[in-house]
Parts: structure tokens; sequence; C-alpha cells
């Protein structure tokens, strides 16, 4: 970076020295600090409208507390950016979300000031409560600051959290960010609450002011007290958390540092739980990303002076375009389908279906518990619920997949968006176990489209059946096969035969066919498009295994419990004994960098899959290769 050009955010190495800044400097500092930003997200990608509307509320949480020695949680953990920045990472933005390089998301072992590593909404209450609990067990001097969005702010977990953490004697603080926005805009009642009362200044004067005068007077003082209670809901944006036990502080502008500093060190000295609303905007200081939060939620590289723009040549179809144009069709076709979202329409490519269908399309805000629950719900009245949600986020609602969709075996088809490794979101977002944890399940199918069309082929085919399906396909593009125009699915369980080779067969489930069709090019191997997890179609798979002396397992998934291993199960039921070889994710969190180098490294390309191969089988394939 230039001295030149951020003078006084180059002397800033670590939050100790940003408290020797005097505080009528750190407006300029939060200036430097945003321009940065901007300039280093523009060149690698990555969050930036959450990250600009929280730069003087991270200046500020540092400026007052005692960091590291003090704990801050950040809810989600998209908008630490600026947190990096201030805290001996600035010079390594330029490696953020690469592969060796900074993570997008708070990690405990990149830095001591990343207290908790969070990704997933609505812990941060939870884990801060945690660590202000050991604290007063240990006998130590210590805050805790949970940072929560309004959006996550209304998952089932943060109330839960501010449940318990209201009757604890702890020195807990939670910020509310309220900026209205979560990733999607956020519904439901309580934001609305948000919306309408807690935005509002003058409630937060009035009580303070009101309750100042009228301590003289108990009597007068108990009646207001009343008529405060009789008022919720009404004009009393307090009263929600007050009655959970928290001291309630605000609304106050998250981006003036005049009312932001005084008021976190005044609140520092109080004991308790204490809660402050603080207002902010998302993208704040540029004008695009203020006006379109969204869009700039997470962009890749861009030019900051002209803003994001459409590409010159059109990309390819994505998966997720491919399920919003299919679930489009059929909702056309059936007026039973009902779709699901846990606050990512965009996301999960529901937003044509949204303006298509309001009536039928259900945002259920960051509940991804509730988003399943409720589709039973419906299922159970004879509609058709699709839950688009990301596989990793499906492991948020695995108790609601068992007990209130698989036993009472309704039909529900789940759209498992972003299963695979994802690249530069890391580990925390990575669909790796959804076939070792769905298929183990009773009356849960698992479809693994290898291509764009057979994704669109499998859902029709999932939504055909009378029990749960989920269909799990890769962020991004697949192979480019065209679309069919139709909703015609595919026969049930049944796999196909993509090549027909001898001595080895790869049975390939999902994306990785094409990978393991380049591989078995070189090795003469027969390669099965296997298209399920659950069922397995065992009557082919014994079929290709007494034809062949050996079996290859390719999946994108954990290998541990996944696809491989169901088809060891099945050989073995079978009485069925040959060589297995199983491919697939290792057993170890992968993190974030480029997808293609993190499957080369998993060995997981065409070139590794056949390396594998050599190695495992070098006795059976040396004849093959004499007779070639």
């Amino acid at each position: 970076m230039s001295k030149k050009q951020y003078p006084l955010l180059h002397t800033i190495n670590s939050p100790e020295d940003l408290r020797l800044v005097p505080r009528d400097q750190l407006r300029e500092l939060t200036d430097e600090l945003r321009e940065f930003l901007l300039h280093s997200v523009a060149k690698t990608g990555g969050h930036l409208s959450s990250n600009l509307g929280t730069v003087e509320l991270t200046v500020a949480l540092h400026y007052v507390y005692n960091t590291p020695h003090d704990r801050v949680v950040w809810d989600v953990g998209h908008q630490t950016y600026p947190h990096k920045i201030l805290t001996g990472r600035r010079d390594r933005m330029d490696t953020l979300r690469q592969l060796g390089g900074l993570s997008g998301f708070p990690q405990r072992s990149e830095s001591e000031y990343d207290t908790f590593g969070t990704a997933h909404s609505s812990t941060s209450i939870s884990a801060a409560l945690g660590m202000a609990q050991a604290a007063r067990i240990q006998g130590i001097d210590r805050h805790a600051i949970a940072v929560i969005g309004d959006g996550a702010m209304t998952a089932g977990m943060a109330f839960e959290a501010l449940n318990n953490a209201g009757v604890s004697e702890c020195n807990l603080l939670v910020i509310l960010n309220d900026n209205d926005m979560s990733i999607s805009p956020p519904v439901g009642a309580l934001n609305r609450y948000f919306a309408k009362l807690m935005s509002g200044r003058f409630y937060a004067s009035a009580k303070n002011a009101g309750k100042t005068v009228l301590k003289g007077a108990p009597p007068l003082f108990e009646l207001a007290k009343r008529l405060e209670e009789h008022a919720k809901g009404m004009v009393v944006p307090a009263t929600l958390f007050e009655k959970f036990g928290f001291n309630y502080i605000g609304p106050i502008d998250g981006h003036d540092l005049d009312s932001l500093i005084p008021t976190l060190e005044n609140i520092r000295q109080l004991k308790g739980p204490q809660f402050l609303h603080v207002v902010t905007k998302k993208g704040q200081g540029y004008k695009l990303a203020e006006a379109d939060p969204v869009a700039y939620h997470g962009p890749g590289k861009f030019d900051p002076s002209v803003g994001l723009q459409k590409p010159a040549v059109a990309a390819k179809t994505t998966f997720t375009q491919v399920f919003g144009s299919w679930l489009c069709d059929m909702a056309q076709a059936d007026p039973r389908l009902v779709g699901i979202t846990p606050a990512m329409r965009e996301g999960s490519g529901m937003v044509e279906f949204e303006q298509r269908f309001p009536e039928r399309y259900f945002d259920v805000g960051i509940a991804e518990q509730h988003a399943v629950t409720f589709a039973a719900g419906l299922a159970t009245e004879g509609l058709k619920p699709v839950v688009a949600i990301y596989s990793t986020f499906l492991q948020r609602a695995y108790d609601q997949l068992i007990h209130d969709v698989a036993i009472q075996n309704l039909p529900v088809v789940f759209a498992l968006d972003r299963a695979g490794l994802v690249g530069a979101d890391g580990a925390t977002h990575a669909g790796a176990y959804d076939i070792a944890y769905l298929r183990c399940i009773p009356n849960i199918s698992v479809a693994c489209p290898s291509d764009e069309n057979e994704c669109r082929q499998l859902l029709s085919t999932a939504f055909a059946q009378n029990h749960s399906v989920a269909v799990r396909y890769p962020r991004g593009a697949g192979a480019g096969v065209a679309l069919q125009a139709g909703l015609e699915g595919l026969p049930f369980g049944k796999a196909e035969i993509r090549r027909a080779g001898k001595g080895i067969a790869i049975l390939a489930f999902g994306t990785l066919l094409h990978p393991a069709l380049e591989a078995a090019e070189k090795l003469g191997a027969t390669v099965v498009n296997m298209r399920w997890a659950k069922p397995l179609d065992t009557e082919l798979l014994l079929q290709v295994a007494r034809s062949h002396d050996a079996l290859v397992t390719v999946e994108d998934g954990c290998v541990m419990g996944g696809a491989g291993s169901a088809v060891l199960e099945a050989l073995h039921a079978a009485a069925v004994e040959l060589p297995v070889l199983q491919l697939g994710l290792k057993d170890a969190f992968i993190e974030h960098g480029d997808p293609a180098k993190l499957m080369t490294l998993q060995g997981l390309d065409a070139a590794g899959i056949q390396a594998s191969i050599a190695r495992r089988f070098a006795a059976l394939l040396a004849p093959m290769v004499r007779a070639a």
C-alpha cells in the first residue's frame, strides 16, 4: 500500500497503534480505511457491501476495548475485512480468499484477534456468552462482545442465546448492527418491527430523559413504567430485549464516531448483559454499493471507478440458473408446487420465481430449521414443496430433516446448491457431507446430476416421487450441455454406462463424470454415470462388478460414509469381492482457494484420477498397456 495515499492507515499495524491515534483524526482514518477496503476487494473479489457498512463500528470497537484480551465475535463474519486490516493483516489483503491466503471469514488459526470462527449466521451471541461465562468462572476481568446483524437476529438460535444470556451475570455486550439487510432483503414480522420502531430516534431520547426526570417522583415513575409496558409493540422498541434481561441502549448512528465511541466507553463501565442497537448502511461511502447492496454483496474483481459491468461474452449457464428456470417451468405446469428459501433468494436462483409466483414463494428468513418443518407442514396438506437450500446450510436442520420429513415420509424436494467444494468461501460453506448425512436416513433419496440438462431432468424425477428427494449440484457452470425444453425426468434410481472399457470400471457420481471420462480414455476403463447415490442402481452395479477386475468410485463429497461407501455396502450384501478404490474428499476440512486448484490438490481432476488408478492398479493395467 502507498504510504502517501494512506498516511494514517499505513501506521496502523495493530489495535494498539489505533488507540494512539487522536480522536479528532479517526474520521480521516475511517475515510482511508474505506478507500483501501474498496480498492482491495475490487482487486481480489469478495464481500463488499457489508464491510463498507462496518468501518466505523470496527474502528470504535478496537479503539474502546482492549482487544484481543476483550473478545469480539462477529456474526457470519463476512463484514470483518476492516477488522482484518486493523489487526495486522493489511498487507496480506491481496491474498484474500485465495489458496494459502487470508480467509474471507474470521478464523482462529489466522489471528488471535479472530476469537471465534464464524461463517454461518446467528452463532455469535452463544459463543460470546460462553466466553463471558468462562471469564466469570476463571475470575478474569474481560468483556465479550457479539456483533450481529438484523437478518441474523431473526434466527431461532439467536433468541435461544438471548434467553440464556439475560439471566446471566456476565459482562456481555450484544451489538445489533441494524442495516435492514442480510444478503437478500430481510423478511418477517420481527424485521418489520425493527424497521418501523427501532430505527427511530424519538424513543431512545424520550425514554432516557423521562426516566431521569421521574426518578425523583417514585409514584409517577412506577406509573410511567406500567404505561411503557402497555405501550410495547407500539412505541417501545426496547421492550423485547429488556424482557430478555438486557439493558437496552440506542438506536444510535453506526457511522457517527462521536456517538459510537462515547456510548461504548459508557457501556464498558456497566455490569451484566447490555444490548446496543446501531443503525448502519450497507455499502456506506460507495454510492454504487449503497444503491444496490445485493449486487455488491460478493462481487468479483471490478473497477471501482466504473462499478460492476455485464460481461461482454455471455457466461455459461450455471446450475443455479438451471434450477431457477426449472422451478418456474414446473410451477407453471403444477399448481401444487411451492418454493421455499431460508433468506437466499438470489443465491438460490429464485428471483424470477418470486416475481412470477409470489403467492407460492416463501422466504422464511435465516431459519433453516423452520424452513424444513414448514415444508413438511405444506406437504401434509397435499402441496409439493421445493426447498432451495445450500448443502452446508441444510446441515443446520438435520433433526427436522429426520423427525419432521423422513419419519413421516413426506414428499419434499431439496434442491442442494453448492454441493462439493465452493472455492473462495472455504470449509464453512463447502457441501462436502450431504451424501454421507443424507443417505443414512430412511425415506430420502439422493440424486447426483452430472451436467446441466441432467440436473433439470433429475429435478423433474425428484418432483414426481411420493417421498423426499435431494438433488445435489455444484456452484457455478457445468460442462455446457444444452438444456431440454420439456419437464421429462429420468428413470428413478437408474445409472447408465457412458464408456465401455475393460479391466477397471469407474463409477462416477455427479459432475466428476467428466474428468472420469477423460481419465478413462487413457486407461481404457469403463465409466458408469451413477446418477443416484441412493438408491444405487444395484442391478447395473453388480453387472459391472462381475465383468471387471476392479472398481473405482469418484465423488465430490467426503469419502467416509459417502457414495463409495454405499457401493462397498452393496457389494458386501451381494457377496461380491473385488478391489475397490474410493476417490473423493479427504478426511480434512478443505480451506479456501480456486475450486479447480482445490480439486487438483484433492486428486479429483482427470490427471489426479488417472494417477490414483495407475498407482493402485498398476498390475491390472500393465497387461492392457502391453496389448495396446
